[in-house]
């Protein structure tokens, strides 16, 4: 398996490619590549992500079949089943990094905040339980914003959550603590701007990595 600092590499060249228009993603998905992968499987990075439809983890780093492991669910928030597959993945495949990946206009976000602001009887209690998990990193953040600034409430919150989600799985599994601490893991946090289409790596990154 290739080292954390290699997988972080490869992810930030194919978004870069991505961005660029110069995919190769169709190198990976052929039917060679498929009977390669039916008797295993080492994905080089885990991705947990929003299961936002405008940021599907393989085409946004240009990545093929196989490559990567992607948890996705709504706000990249952290329950018990999501840091179970991370787990599975970091002990059974070796992975070495994860990537907690948020994205601007965070549609979990929005209604975290219109919670804390109009808080909803009718909210079912499955989503409300996505908000439950969002709030904590997100509710400090009212009272050093004005209200006026909704733009900026929204993106410190979107990078606020994505901390959050990336120091749970640091300090809130056993094993993966255990993998972090002897440098076989690496945990981050990045954004994907819907604009641009770029991901900013700014969280937990080793010293001249971020970008």
């Amino acid at each position: 398996m290739i080292s954390a600092a290699e997988a972080l590499r490869r992810l930030q060249e194919g978004n870069r490619r991505f961005v660029a228009g110069q995919q190769e993603l169709s190198t990976g998905v052929d039917e060679s590549k498929r009977r390669e992968l039916v008797e295993g499987q080492a994905p080089f990075a885990i991705i947990l992500g929003c299961s936002d439809s405008r940021v599907p983890a393989e085409l946004v780093f240009d990545q093929g079949l196989g490559d990567l492991f992607v948890i996705r669910v709504a706000g990249n928030v952290v329950a018990p089943s999501q840091i179970g597959s991370i787990e599975f993945a970091a002990e059974c495949f070796g992975t070495p990094l994860v990537v907690v990946l948020g994205h601007s206009n965070c549609g979990a976000i929005q209604a975290t905040l219109s919670e804390l602001e109009r808080p909803q009887e009718n909210r079912s209690p499955n989503l409300r339980s996505i908000v439950d998990r969002i709030r904590p990193s997100v509710e400090p953040l009212l009272e050093s914003v004005s209200e006026e600034d909704a733009k900026t409430l929204a993106a410190r919150a979107g990078r606020a959550n994505i901390r959050a989600s990336a120091n749970q799985l640091r300090h809130g599994s056993q094993i993966l603590e255990q993998l972090v601490g002897k440098g076989e893991l690496l945990i981050v946090g990045a954004e994907y701007s819907l604009e641009s289409g770029k991901v900013d790596f700014f969280e937990g990154m080793p010293d001249g990595s971020a970008g």
